[in-house]
């Protein structure tokens, strides 16, 4: 969920922190300010995407409380089957 933006003072957000965090964590971005200008913006950071056995572990946890298995397009099955069978060693070239 995001909240609205908050803008306080740079006092304001030097009395109580915590708060500020507190808020950023419930989705709320806060832009802090000194004689109407931007000094700083408080906000979550974008989260990590998930590893392939996170998503088949969330995949397998949906099935067993929904008791519906996850189907995937056919199209795009064969495309990770394809790309799977065909992925060669990847070399970097050597830095000077």
């Amino acid at each position: 969920m995001n909240m609205a933006t908050i803008h306080i003072s740079a006092d304001e957000a030097a009395r109580d922190f915590a708060a500020l965090l507190a808020r950023v964590r419930a989705g709320a971005e806060i832009v802090i300010e000194e004689d109407s200008l931007t000094v700083a913006v408080l906000h979550a950071p974008v989260p990590p995407r998930r590893s392939i056995e996170e998503c088949i572990a969330l995949a397998r946890k949906h099935e067993e409380e929904t008791g519906e298995a996850p189907v995937l397009d056919p199209d795009f099955a064969a495309d990770v089957e394809e790309i799977m069978n065909n992925r060669k060693p990847w070399n970097p070239p050597a830095w000077d």
